[in-house]
């Protein structure tokens, strides 16, 4: 079956997560999204552990939550002595509770605030213990410039050291997409997932990204199965939010967010000259570093990357509304999810001509997104990019002009696909 996955996300133990962040809250609202398969988040946590325990039932090897019946797998993420994030899988709760005991020594896995754990531990050592649990482990959004793999280490293999080899996934994380990560050569050799890491339980926030892989169940070792199978077929397709909206994307100042090129970052010693705050490196930069390719090459097994904007941000923009989670908006994206079965099906599937029956003006700007008539404000230092939806090429191609100044992280390579596309 197609699943379609969020497969990173955080509890309330966490910090920084709504307080509405709970299982019940997540089973509900994934129907709404679209979503087949939810991880738990903070799987290591002990109050955590056992709110997942009371609310969810294990049937034909899939862990259902009670009310939705929404499938979960069981996950945690965790950081590791060099302040690397990894995304560790787990098959059932005597795998937690293996892991459990032997994480304990590394560090505090309990209390509030210690959702993700940081273990005195480096990554080779966290995946030995992973492996011993029967689980399996990659990086956490693998390129943003403070706790990821590539912002610590050249490669994964100089990370994990002998685990390597047992490293079949990374996540792209908000700021990078398929067409950035592959032009890098060591990542031909994985697969990628597209996750929200969500802190809030409400459909804009989880499944914003999402990862479309065949599976016969949504569960542990379907998941398993089709992360070891490279061949196409398997990932069916990755998608998530253009790179240029991801809050690190570009090089940039921390608190001002002015944009900078590497070569004047390095003469200003990483120092912004407005207010002399600290120039942080982009994530399009830093795989430019690492790159090997000058163009698109893809592995066989890798599926189309489809960018998305969540329904709710489309919502706020054709209404002027600026915060999505206003009750106008709410109440728009509530009454199209209804009409239409799920959030997905209204940003891929559903007839124009009967989005307009609900909203005109919504309904054309789901027409102009899956189309490709957006440009971005390019993200930066901290601070999310701005998607500017235009309603026609010639609205499109005049915005070019228009915002020519401050369009400065609109690198895009041929193969991208709009929405209409699939």
């Amino acid at each position: 079956m197609q699943t379609d996955c969020d497969l990173h996300l955080h509890g309330y133990f966490s910090g920084g997560v709504s307080k509405n962040m709970m299982i019940q809250n997540l089973g509900s609202q994934a129907k709404l999204k679209g979503l087949h398969l939810m991880a738990t988040g903070d799987i290591l946590n002990k109050d955590w552990l056992q709110q997942a325990k009371s609310c969810l039932f294990e049937e034909n090897g899939c862990f259902l939550e009670k009310e939705s019946r929404t499938a979960f797998v069981l996950q945690t993420e965790v950081n590791d002595s060099d302040r690397v994030h990894h995304i560790v899988f787990l098959p059932d709760f005597n795998a937690v509770d293996k892991l459990r005991a032997s994480l304990e020594k590394f560090g505090k896995l309990d209390g509030l605030g210690y959702g993700r754990p940081t273990l005195k531990a480096d990554a080779e050592a966290i995946a030995e213990k992973v492996k011993e649990a029967g689980g399996v482990m990659g990086p956490a959004h693998a390129f943003t410039p403070y706790f990821s793999v590539y912002s610590h280490f050249n490669s994964v293999e100089e990370c994990y050291k002998s685990m390597a080899g047992e490293v079949d996934f990374i996540e792209l994380g908000l700021s990078a997409d398929s067409y950035f990560a592959d032009l890098m050569e060591e990542n031909h050799k994985y697969h990628f997932l597209c996750c929200s890491d969500s802190h809030s339980p409400w459909p804009h926030r989880i499944g914003r990204e999402f990862t479309r892989i065949e599976m016969k169940k949504p569960c542990f070792e379907g998941l398993k199965k089709a992360l070891k199978e490279k061949k196409p077929g398997v990932f069916l397709l990755n998608a998530g939010l253009d790179p240029r909206e991801g809050k690190y994307h570009c090089t940039a100042c921390t608190q001002c967010f002015q944009k900078y090129s590497m070569e004047d970052s390095a003469k200003m010693k990483w120092k912004c000259p407005r207010c002399g705050s600290r120039i942080k490196k982009g994530v399009r930069d830093r795989i430019m570093e690492l790159a090997k390719f000058k163009e698109e090459i893809h592995p066989e097994f890798r599926p189309p990357y489809m960018h998305s904007i969540p329904l709710a941000e489309i919502i706020s923009i054709a209404i002027e509304v600026e915060n999505p989670q206003s009750p106008k908006v709410q109440a728009l994206w509530l009454k199209f999810v209804q009409s239409f079965g799920s959030e997905i099906k209204v940003l891929v599937d559903a007839p124009v001509v009967e989005l307009a029956e609900i909203d005109e003006k919504i309904a054309l700007k789901v027409e102009a997104f899956r189309k490709g008539f957006v440009h971005y404000i390019g993200g930066g230092g901290g601070n999310y990019g701005k998607p500017i939806i235009c309603d026609s090429m010639e609205d499109f191609e005049r915005k070019r002009i228009e915002l020519k100044d401050c369009l400065d992280c609109n690198t895009s390579f041929k193969g991208q696909k709009t929405l209409g596309e699939y």
